[in-house]
């Protein structure tokens, strides 16, 4: 019996930092979980919960969700929907192939103001005359009925019916437990030790092994001179009868109950169980692969299968191997072992190796990760030889490279080039002595009468006969 712990819940809630107290959704499927437990204690924020296709055969201990807003139960053994009552912010509830036969029980889903999906597909109860409409006008807040949207010209409809539909769901409900009790009956008989079909295969092979004992004491007994059967007959007896049995098992009809769901489980846990006990605890040990023969010559191999480029760098007097890696791999799951004559790299336990053309100094030898690709960079120095020195070329002066050398300097001058100028030809403008004193007037504007010395140019002066009209503006 699989139980939910702490460490389980753990485990699922690697999206919140494994946090549980603050956890919001969590996934339990698929766990062969019998029994809903603790989730109410520990988790008490849970808004999405999924527990489908476990074997849980009644809903309990999740009245303490109050912000559980989808409850997915599929593909388990419920019999009855109960104690939801305490699930106030429920929206959707997925009920989907269960073994609901009491029609009557989604009653208790009124409770439930904020449900609006819910699922019944492949329960008995969606089998009966009228189920659709008895769930819609039991539950007047339900919107969505198994992924059929409900109409409002149906609910009325239904409103309408509702006392005959539940006369008949009832007198259905009837005729299914008399049912069910017949199945659980003839589960009772069939999981007795007279009927062959639900021994294990240990016990198939202990009561194979006495019966084989005791016939062979009563040939003794009767022949002296019989000898015993061998014990490669014995085995062969055995696993041909265990093949007949698991063939008769499954190929055997019955009945889709909780019981058959149940023994079908057991079953695939007994064979499970019996084929580690006959290979061992790590299970059928896998031959293993040849990486150096008996003659000591090294052979490549490549079990995950990477592309790989190996380079002889002869400037630097190294071998570099790029081994294209998974992106996203742990560099925890790498291991690599540099060797003079090969390397090994072990990707998830697979096995790369590769025979080097030359020989190698493994001390010396440096292994990179790239971050962007995750590619596995070995760099390898030689045991043999030396690293060249790269000699400094010096450009010609003749050819491109002349002329650009030249364009070059001449830009730089063409930058540095000032205009020379006599300084006795060039002064600043005196401002002191823009006007001077013999041509002012006591009526008109001041006048310029300076003499302007910028670069050689000098002002012609002004002829005696021009007469300062007071009236004309000046020229600014």
């Amino acid at each position: 019996m699989v139980r939910i712990t702490e460490d389980l819940i753990r485990r699922r809630a690697e999206h919140n930092n494994c946090e549980i107290f603050t956890l919001e959704e969590v996934s339990l499927h698929q766990q062969d979980i019998e029994r809903i437990e603790h989730i109410d204690k520990w988790c008490r924020d849970l808004k999405i919960l999924y527990l489908q296709n476990n074997l849980i055969p009644k809903i309990e201990n999740v009245g303490r969700l109050k912000n559980l807003e989808y409850l997915n139960l599929a593909l388990n053994n419920i019999e009855v929907i109960e104690n939801l009552e305490g699930c106030e912010s429920l929206q959707k509830l997925d009920l989907t192939v269960n073994f609901v036969g009491l029609l009557s029980s989604v009653e208790s889903l009124k409770h439930n103001v904020h449900l609006r999906e819910l699922y019944l597909v492949g329960n008995p109860c969606s089998e009966f005359q009228g189920y659709r409409q008895y769930v819609v006008a039991c539950l007047p807040q339900l919107k969505w009925l198994d992924g059929t949207a409900i109409r409002r010209a149906e609910r009325i409809q239904a409103l309408q019916d509702l006392d005959d539909l539940r006369r008949r769901v009832l007198q259905q409900e009837a005729e299914y437990s008399k049912k069910r009790e017949k199945q659980k009956r003839a589960g009772l008989k069939e999981a007795t030790p007279s009927n062959p079909q639900n021994l294990d295969h240990e016990h198939l092979c202990r009561n194979l092994s006495t019966s084989e004992n005791t016939e062979e004491d009563s040939n003794q007994v009767l022949n002296s001179t019989t000898k015993p059967l061998s014990n490669q007959s014995q085995n062969q007896d055995v696993n041909s009868y265990s093949k007949d049995q698991e063939r008769e098992f499954w190929e055997t009809p019955c009945a889709f109950t909780p019981e058959s769901r149940l023994e079908a489980h057991h079953h695939l846990e007994e064979t499970r169980r019996a084929k580690e006990r006959q290979s061992g605890p790590n299970g059928k040990a896998k031959t293993p692969r040849t990486l150096i023969t008996a003659e000591g010559k090294v052979l490549n191999v490549n079990e995950p299968k990477l592309d790989f480029h190996l380079t002889d760098d002869e400037d630097n007097n190294c071998m570099l191997l790029d081994l294209h890696v998974y992106r996203h791999l742990d560099t925890s799951l790498l291991d690599v072992d540099v060797q003079p004559t090969y390397v090994r790299v072990s990707v998830k336990g697979k096995v790369f190796q590769l025979v080097l053309d030359a020989e190698v100094k493994p001390d010396s030898s440096t292994a990179q990760r790239s971050q962007t690709t995750g590619h596995l960079l070995l760099t390898m120095p030689k045991a043999h030889g030396e690293i060249k020195i790269k000699k400094t070329i010096h450009k010609s002066s003749t050819g491109k490279s002349s002329n650009s050398s030249m364009e070059e300097k001449a830009r730089v001058n063409s930058t540095h080039e000032r205009l020379e100028v006599d300084p006795t030809k060039c002064s600043s403008v005196d401002l002191a002595n823009i006007v001077p004193k013999e041509q002012q007037t006591t009526h008109g504007p001041l006048q310029f009468s300076h003499r302007l010395q910028f670069c050689g140019i000098q002002e012609k002066p002004l002829s005696k006969e021009f007469v300062d009209d007071p009236e004309v503006p000046l020229l600014i």
